[in-house]
């Protein structure tokens, strides 16, 4: 799935991706791929995977797309 960073929550190490259908997702620090958590910014890009968290869906394998 592709969205953008909606919200971050650094001093907890999470925040919350809107993805393309308008859905916000929860992510996690652990659930970065190759990127540090600290250099995200609220309105990149991104590609992501879903997944079933025990308080609804969560994104895992994020990784930031650039132009």
């Amino acid at each position: 799935m592709k969205g953008k960073i909606k919200r971050l929550i650094r001093g907890r190490g999470f925040g919350f991706i809107s993805a393309e259908d308008g859905t916000e997702v929860f992510f996690h620090r652990s659930a970065l791929e190759g990127m540090n958590f600290d250099t995200l910014e609220e309105g990149d890009s991104v590609e992501f995977d879903l997944e079933k968290g025990y308080r609804g869906p969560r994104a895992v394998n994020v990784r930031v797309v650039r132009a």
